[in-house]
């Protein structure tokens, strides 16, 4: 029995569905697409921001703005396909930037300080996985702690200042300029998103992290390891972390030691919501995609409005727990 048909084992027999069911399937698949649509339109005829939120510039902003974001939900999903949380994505991210920001400054060549970035994601993804994997301490504990620390090493690091002198033009300009119309980090960001879509989708990895993910006890029994495929889980996501981290350094033009803290919560969320879009009831990446850009939509959207900031909180502590509801919900009635 191989890790595919553990995941196969995992689903509902086969059965002839009629049309009503088939249309509620794809009511599932693409119910977050359309309300994204909605919120779209919404804000685009809605008298305080008809003028600025359906323009390019703003489409660009967003998309740029985003980008980041992504990258660092695209990380908290990679653990999250084997049912276990990364809390330490957004402080991976942060304490990258800082330190790519600060080899930059002191005259270090973009290629050593972008490779000091991502290394130490992956050094402290590969820290987590040890400590999960092999001293069998909780996900949850191991990478909220990680992320309380590296915000202490960040603090000390910096003392509290952003770092911005000395970053070359080369990077605030690959950061800040667009290409064919959209900002040029985006275009990282898609090639992240192919790279995790095609390591989930099309890689033995892949199958054995979704194997795991529906049932641990039945990958073991088939010969695979979770805990080697959970640890690699962290690893990955660690290294996509810190890419996220060089990633800012270049749209910010610096680094801010407290930026990781703001990227966590959205990007747990968004990961958490990609179960109830486009495949639903399985992580994916497509449906991360789309629930970045929901969550984008109406946080600007409100922001354009003239609400007041604390009220995205609200967004995306609600977007969390709701993404959770649908992802417990839909996985009992697939195993039902």
């Amino acid at each position: 029995m191989s890790a595919d048909q553990v995941v196969e084992a995992a689903r509902p027999p086969a059965t002839t569905r009629p049309v009503t069911g088939r249309l509620w399937r794809g009511l599932e698949s693409y119910a977050l697409l359309g309300l994204l649509v909605v919120v779209v339109l919404f804000f685009s005829f809605y008298g305080p921001t008809a003028d600025v939120y359906p323009t390019w510039g703003n489409f660009r902003a967003v998309v740029g703005n985003q980008s980041v974001l992504a990258i660092v939900a695209l990380a908290a999903l990679v653990p999250l396909v084997c049912n276990e949380f990364d809390l330490s994505v957004g402080a991976i991210a942060g304490i990258s930037s800082v330190y790519c920001a600060t080899a930059l400054s002191h005259g270090q060549p973009i290629v050593v300080a972008m490779g000091i970035g991502i290394l130490l994601g992956v050094a402290v993804g590969s820290i987590n996985a040890v400590i999960i994997t092999r001293f069998g301490v909780n996900a949850v504990v191991t990478t909220f702690g990680m992320a309380t620390l590296l915000a202490g090493v960040n603090q000390a690091k910096t003392g509290g200042l952003a770092v911005v002198s000395g970053i070359p033009a080369s990077v605030s300009a690959f950061g800040s300029e667009s290409t064919l119309g959209l900002p040029r980090v985006a275009f990282v960001m898609l090639a992240v998103a192919l790279l995790v879509a095609y390591l989930l989708g099309h890689t033995p990895f892949g199958r054995y992290t979704y194997a795991v993910g529906s049932n641990p006890l039945a990958a073991r029994l088939v010969g695979l390891r979770p805990d080697r495929t959970l640890g690699w889980t962290f690893v990955v996501s660690g290294t996509l972390a810190g890419v996220a981290g060089v990633v800012q350094v270049a749209r910010a033009g610096g680094a801010d030691p407290h930026v990781g803290e703001g990227f966590t919560l959205p990007a747990l969320a968004a990961a958490f919501l990609s179960a109830a879009a486009i495949r639903p009831g399985r992580f994916n990446v497509g449906g991360l995609l789309v629930a970045i850009f929901f969550l984008a939509a109406l946080n600007g959207g409100l922001n354009l409005a003239g609400v007041a900031n604390y009220v995205s909180n609200f967004v995306n502590g609600g977007a969390l727990i709701v993404g959770v509801g649908i992802t417990v919900f839909l996985g009992r009635r697939s195993g039902a």
